[in-house]
Order: structure tokens, then sequence, then C-alpha cells
């Protein structure tokens, strides 16, 4: 089809700002080409930890307790292999993002998954936690922002949340690629500042969401030093290291990008807010999300199941969004639409969706 509307990447529509980009050409141009330090290079990983503790206050190291990896999923992927045996359990909330089941497995563990639920604007509550708990219990993956739903936790749910898994001692992988796109005043707040959640929680983040750099690959994993040495070691024998250009222009990111996320932000706010009442209207019943750039409307009301109207969707009005399913069997009945398109698509996709659900209404 020559004419179909996506709105079912997770890619900021944006173009890497310029700034960052001729950096990258600029370290191109005079042949600084050569591997950087397994770890990531200096500079970096100490404007990493200056990033987090500007940010989020929060205090890392930079030569010990900051790896940079060619993308975030490295970096979740390094940390299942160095935090989980054989035969450990790793509770993962769903909806998420498809890949912490799959690393789950191939790091010998098995997935618990607890299903978050709408009415909770699909927050992880701590009784759920507790209740998932048992003796084999190693890791708990935090996935907020949250792919697919927008949801966000709030400082008195991670607190919730903390004393779980404190009284259990475990470990938790806290993924925040998306903690600067957040709204209507929630800032983000990594559980690794919730007291006694330091020294136990790996954080994940990276460049491709709030500075638009999918494509350059680079992400970088924050922790406890013993942790960071061993994900190191992975990192040094399977990848050796991480692109030399991305980093140079990661420097210029951190160092002179805030305006940038601002604006982008922003941006996406704008957005956010015509999406979710075009769905409400609609009929599409929608939670407001205050992360990421997702939307997640229920479509039990069109008696189909997701597969179903994703499928007839993209067949009858070539708009192409994506099952709840695909993000755990509790997203059944939700799709997942992304607004990180420009206003024209959007509206465009919202126009030819809302003659879609008045087609199914009439019985066409």
């Amino acid at each position: 089809m020559d004419d179909v509307i996506s709105l079912s990447i997770g890619e900021p529509d944006f173009q890497t700002p310029w700034h960052i980009r001729e950096e990258g050409i600029n370290s191109l141009k005079n042949g600084k080409t050569w591997y950087s330090p397994n770890r990531g290079f200096a500079q970096l990983r100490e404007e990493i930890a200056n990033y987090y503790a500007r940010r989020f206050n929060i205090s890392y190291e930079g030569k010990t307790q900051v790896l940079v990896t060619v993308g975030g999923s490295e970096a979740i992927d390094l940390a299942f292999r160095c935090l989980v045996s054989e035969g450990d359990e790793v509770i993962i909330p769903e909806p998420s993002f498809v890949c912490y089941e799959p690393l789950t497995h191939m790091a010998g563990g098995k997935a618990v998954i607890i299903n978050t639920k709408a009415e909770d604007e699909f927050r992880l509550r701590a009784d759920d936690l507790e209740k998932a708990i048992t003796d084999k219990t190693r890791l708990v993956v935090l996935p907020f922002p949250n792919n697919p739903t927008g949801a966000i936790m709030e400082k008195e749910d991670l607190e919730a949340i903390a004393e779980v898994i404190k009284k259990h001692d475990l470990f938790v992988l806290s993924d925040e690629i998306y903690c600067e796109l957040t709204y209507g005043g929630k800032n983000h707040i990594s559980i690794a500042s919730v007291d006694g959640m330091y020294e136990r929680t790996v954080v994940v983040n990276g460049f491709s969401k709030s500075y638009a750099m999918t494509g350059w690959r680079l992400g970088y994993a924050l922790g406890p030093v013993p942790i960071i040495a061993q994900m190191t070691k992975l990192h040094q024998y399977g990848i050796m290291s991480a692109p030399t250009t991305a980093q140079y222009a990661a420097v210029e990111a951190l160092r002179n990008g805030d305006p940038d996320v601002v604006n982008m932000r922003n941006e996406y706010d704008m957005r956010r807010r015509l999406v979710v009442d075009s769905f409400n209207a609609m009929g599409l019943t929608c939670f407001e999300p205050y992360g990421a750039f997702y939307v997640f409307p229920c479509i039990k009301s069109t008696g189909m199941t997701s597969e179903d109207f994703c499928t007839k969707l993209i067949m009858d009005k070539h708009v192409a969004v994506v099952p709840g399913t695909a993000f755990g069997e509790c997203g059944e009945g939700f799709v997942r639409v992304s607004y990180s398109y420009s206003l024209n698509h959007l509206k465009t996709a919202l126009q030819r969706i809302r003659d879609f659900i008045e087609e199914q209404k009439n019985g066409n």
C-alpha cells in the first residue's frame, strides 16, 4: 500500500539536532575514528554522571559506575546476564517493551508476568508485586515511563514498591529511556533515588528518545561498582566498545542539548493532548498517559480483538497501529498508537480512524 499512515513506530520524527550531528561530523573530519575505551570515553561517562546528578539528584562516579553501550538494549541484555542465573525468576510488569521476556530466557531465567490494569493507569502496584515474589525471585523490571501505555510511576508508587523489594532483597532493572518525556508537571523520578534502592538498582538509559538519536545506537547503564564491572566484562568481549562517532555526538547532546529536549517535549505534549482527546471523543476510552509518546486506547467497545481491529483498520483505512497483545496478553482489547509524528500526519490518521469507528457502528 502506498498511502498507509503509520502510527506504529516508536521513533521520534525529529532529526537529531544539528549541533549534535555537527559534533559527530567533526569527529570524522578530524580523524577520530579509533576504538574508545571499553567502558566508553571518560568525558562521556563523566557527562552521563553529571546529567543524572543535575536532572535526578543521583550521584554516580563516571569512572566506575557508568558503562556506555550499543543502545539501551545492550545494557538491558548485559544486566540480565550478570544478575540472573539459571532458574532465577524475573518479574516483568506488562504491557511492556518486547525485549524483557526474551532476554530473561536468554539469560536462563524464568519470566514472571504481572498484568497491570487500566484502572490503575497501568502502574505497578506493591501488593501485586508482593504476590508475585517467590524464593526464586531475583530481579524486578521497572519499565517506566512505559512503552506501550505511556504510564509513569510517581514517588509514592516507587516508595511502596521499594519496601517490597528491600524486604525480599531483590535487584531492580530500571529502564528509563523515556525519562525526559514526561508531561503535566509529572517529572520523572528514578527508583535509584528512593531510600535503600541505590545499591540494588541498575539504571538503563540512552540517547534515542530524548535527543532523537535512534540510529546512532548509543545507550548506557549506571549502577553499583561490582555490577557495572561484571557488565563491562561481557561488553568488552562481546562488543568491545560503543561507536566512537556517536560518543562524541552524545557528549555534545548532554552538554548543550537541554533546550532541544524541552522543545521536543513541548511538541510531543501538544500532540499527546490532541490524540488522547480524539480517541475519547470517538468512544475509544483512553486514560491520560503522562510519559513516553504513546497512547493506549481501549477498543473493546468495537467487539473486535486487538489483532482484528488493527488488521481491519489497515485494510479498510490504510492506518497502521499496533495490537496491544504485542506487549503482553493483558494488552488484549487495546492498541498502541504512537504520536511521534507531525500534527498533519496525526490529524489525517485520526480522521480515518474516526471514519472507521463510525462505519463499524453502522455495520459497514
